[in-house]
């Protein structure tokens, strides 16, 4: 396998447990060191309005990155819509749009998003997230 072929197989993996819901098998793809970014307004960062939204850098945080944004959000309606995974040796660039209900408030989202992923020896050692920041805090917001 080259390494376009392993870092494909990586980001399906690491989607598939993402799909599944289960924040502890997603969390152990995830290098005990990472660099891990959202692109929300410095002043929103470690907001109550969006718990899982804060500085993070170990394989616990994503854990309960994963955790707290499940909990945030009923399960039933949430649909993530993955269009292109683009592949470059160890990087990877996911694009789709997420569909999301905030339990808080009740209030439905979508959200165009890029996710870029590097791997090294299988596991995630870059994730940021670039995404429509304003529809997720607005549907949280009281």
């Amino acid at each position: 396998m080259t390494d376009i072929d392993d870092t494909r197989a990586a980001v399906q993996e690491l989607l598939g447990r993402i799909g599944a819901g289960d924040p502890d098998r997603i969390a152990e793809l995830y290098a005990d060191d990472c660099d891990w970014r959202l692109d929300w307004p410095d002043d929103e960062h470690d907001s109550p309005v969006t718990p899982w939204i804060r500085k993070r850098s170990t394989r616990d945080d994503a854990a309960d990155h994963f955790r707290t944004l499940g909990e945030q959000h009923r399960p039933e309606e949430v649909a993530t819509v993955v269009e292109r995974i683009l592949v470059d040796g160890a990087d990877a660039v996911v694009l789709g749009e997420i569909r999301q209900t905030a339990r808080p408030t009740g209030r439905a989202y979508r959200s165009r998003f890029a996710l870029h992923l590097t791997f090294a020896d299988g596991l995630v050692v870059r994730h940021h997230v670039y995404e429509d920041s304003l529809a997720v805090y607005r549907a949280f917001r009281e």
